[in-house]
Parts: C-alpha cells; sequence; structure tokens
C-alpha cells in the first residue's frame, strides 16, 4: 500500500478546484466554531475526514466494506461532541488486505502527529505482551497505560496489533473503559479510540468471498450482515485470540466488525502501480507483471486470491527495478 499523503484531494479542473475551496472554507468554519466549544482543540486531535476517504478511495484496493464502515462510523463518532461511549473498531482479515494500512491512516488523519502522535499508543504482543506467564503484570501494566494516557489526552487512540497473538484474558481490564459509563476510575474516556487488528475470521471471509465468486455474485455485493456473524463466531471459537475471556464480544462493545476480504489478481497490480507512483517512478508494465508473476496465488483450482495481500508488494517491486 501507498504511503499516506495527509490532505490527499482529488485535484481535476477549475470547477472542481473552486468546488473544494468551497468545502475547505466551510469545513474551515466548521471547524473554528466546533473549536470555540473544545471539541476539536484537543491535543493534536485534528480530524481531516475529507482527506481519509481520499485516501482510502485512492489507495486502498478491494475493500468497499472496510471503506464504508470505517468512515461511518469516524464520521458519526468525531461529529458528536459528547459520545457516550469510545468508538471501537475489530479489523480482521487476510494477512496483507489492508488493516495495518487503514489504522496507520487513521493515525494520520486525525492526530497531527499521526503515529508519532504522544496520543496514538500502538501495543503489540511480540513487544509489549511477551510472556504468557506474566499476565497479571500485564494486565495492571494495561490498565495503567490506558488510564494514565486518558487523563492526559482524552482524545487519545489506541491500536492493538496482532489479537490472535495476545495471552488470553488480557483484555479483560479494557472492559470498563469500552462501554457507556460516563467516568471510569475517575477518568473520562468517552471520546477515546480503540482499534483491534487480527488475522481471525480471515479464512471465513476467504470462503464467503470464494463462494460469491463461484456463484458469479459481484464482489461488491457481500454484505456486512453475512460477515459479521462468521467473525465473531471465529473470534469466539478462537483460544489463542486477545479477547478470549474477555467479555468484549459477548457484551457488545465492539460498534463495528471491520472486514477485510481478500485480494485479486487486478488488486495487487492496482497496489503495484500506487507503489511505483509513490516512488515517484513512471507504470512499467515488465515490473508489473514480474511482480503478479512473483505472487502466489489461491485456491490451487482457481488461482483466485493473493496468499500475501498487498504485503510483499513494495520489496517485490525494489526487486525488479
Amino acid at each position: 500500500m501507498a504511503a499516506a499523503t495527509r490532505g490527499c484531494r482529488p485535484w481535476g479542473s477549475l470547477l472542481g478546484l473552486l468546488g473544494l475551496l468551497s468545502a475547505v472554507a466551510a469545513a474551515w468554519d466548521l471547524a473554528s466554531l466546533r473549536c470555540n466549544f473544545g471539541s476539536f482543540c484537543e491535543c493534536d486531535f485534528r480530524p481531516d475526514l475529507p482527506g481519509l476517504e481520499c485516501d482510502l478511495a485512492q489507495h486502498l484496493a478491494g475493500q468497499h466494506l472496510a471503506k464504508a464502515v470505517v468512515v461511518k462510523s469516524l464520521k458519526a463518532f468525531v461529529r458528536d461532541p459528547a459520545p457516550t461511549k469510545p468508538l471501537v473498531l475489530s479489523l480482521h482479515g487476510w494477512t496483507g488486505t489492508g488493516k495495518s494500512y487503514v489504522s496507520s491512516l487513521l493515525a494520520h488523519y486525525l492526530f497531527q502527529g499521526g503515529l508519532r502522535s504522544p496520543h496514538v499508543h500502538h501495543f503489540s504482543p511480540i513487544i509489549h505482551f511477551p510472556h504468557p506467564g506474566r499476565i497479571e503484570r500485564y494486565k495492571k501494566d494495561l490498565k495503567s497505560w490506558v488510564q494514565g494516557n486518558l487523563t492526559v489526552c482524552g482524545r487519545s487512540l489506541f491500536l492493538f496489533d496482532e489479537m490472535d497473538k495476545l495471552p488470553p484474558g488480557l483484555m479483560e481490564v479494557l472492559r470498563p473503559f469500552l462501554g457507556s459509563s460516563w467516568v471510569v476510575y475517575g477518568t473520562n474516556y468517552r471520546k477515546a479510540i480503540f482499534i483491534f487488528i487480527s488475522n481471525t475470521g480471515g479464512e471465513q471471509i476467504n470462503q464467503v468471498a470464494l463462494e460469491a465468486w463461484r456463484s458469479r455474485r459481484d464482489r461488491e455485493e457481500i454484505s456486512l450482515q453475512e460477515l459479521e456473524p462468521v467473525i465473531s463466531r471465529a473470534v469466539l471459537d478462537n483460544p489463542h485470540h486477545g479477547f478470549r475471556h474477555s467479555g468484549i464480544v459477548e457484551e457488545r462493545l465492539l460498534d463495528a466488525v471491520v472486514p477485510f476480504l481478500p485480494l485479486q489478481r487486478h488488486h495487487v497490480r492496482h497496489c503495484v502501480l500506487n507503489e511505483l507512483a509513490q516512488l515517484g517512478l513512471e507504470p512499467r508494465d515488465e515490473v508489473v507483471q514480474a511482480v503478479l508473476d512473483g505472487t502466489t496465488f489461491f485456491p490451487e483450482d482457481e488461482q483466485l486470491f493473493s496468499s500475501n495481500g498487498c504485503k510483499t508488494v513494495a520489496s517485490r517491486i525494489a526487486f525488479f527495478l
């Protein structure tokens, strides 16, 4: 996936430019008005939802559901001056389909400092919770980290990567922070955002996409309603998932499950072209074809979906340049 460019805009005709300037002015007035009331002036929280939508439209290949769910959820949350609970999203799908890319975009377009913002907190099981035998210590530390950071800035973003590798039971300490209470441990946490990322449910999503293709259904006809139950069941049935024994799924504390569909050949091609553009290079058919030829697809008979999505596109391009 291409790197995010803050303020992404589809520049076009003069008419489009004038319309854009008008929209920017209107957005500035609205932001200024809200800033006076304090809802947009917290920490370095500077949401740019039009930029996010533009970037998703241009660079996120093959994910109509993820785009729609993320944008809709964020718009409703950001525009609410007094949300009753934090925004909680759980991203699911096969490797290389764009989960980490979308989470980086959220940080980029919500906080002025992006992933480097002091109010964006990224947790990795390998780095922060490597030893299952220290689960009680990790619980204490995690509760303290979340509470302390929310005390400093209510507009904080917490990213939890590789949820299927977290010690089961650890996430139960987050449950009080994810509900609809107004104050937890003396801290106002209603404006926080929690993003959970995992591959769990990826196989089930792939199967739904494969069955749709075999029955000649358009990919865009796959609905959230048919994927949510299979993803939730996959999470609950996975003894190694971080939501295990946490009550987060059972108590419906997730605001949205965000499915990422497996990527087909033309989606990988889109990723290659994006990466070349990001490098400032013209599209080169021989490079695009070389990357596609070096990509493994499955199932064996149909050769339909990329085994690694777009995960290795950047490294493969460098090899063929």
